[in-house]
């Protein structure tokens, strides 16, 4: 499985999946917390990048609403609109 792959899945898996067992119509995504919760150093753009990739939203059926912050930056908040 590629780094962008485990991107993908931990933030499915951890973040989107609870939020919509939650109820919940939104997901905000700070890059840094999970380079930080994954272990990763000096991978900013590649989490920056895996959440930004179309296939994110088909595999988690999320919609990007907006990209806050700088490129590729610890503080880039992804918000993601939650599909049923």
């Amino acid at each position: 499985m590629s780094y962008a792959n485990e991107v993908r899945d931990y933030c499915g898996k951890h973040i989107v999946e609870p939020a919509r067992a939650r109820g919940q119509k939104e997901v905000v995504i700070r890059a840094g917390d999970v380079h930080r919760a994954m272990g990763f150093q000096n991978r900013l753009p590649l989490v920056c990048s895996a959440l930004g990739a179309r296939v994110f939203e088909e595999d988690y059926r999320v919609r990007r609403k907006s990209v806050e912050g700088p490129l590729n930056g610890s503080n880039t908040i992804f918000t993601f609109t939650i599909l049923k």
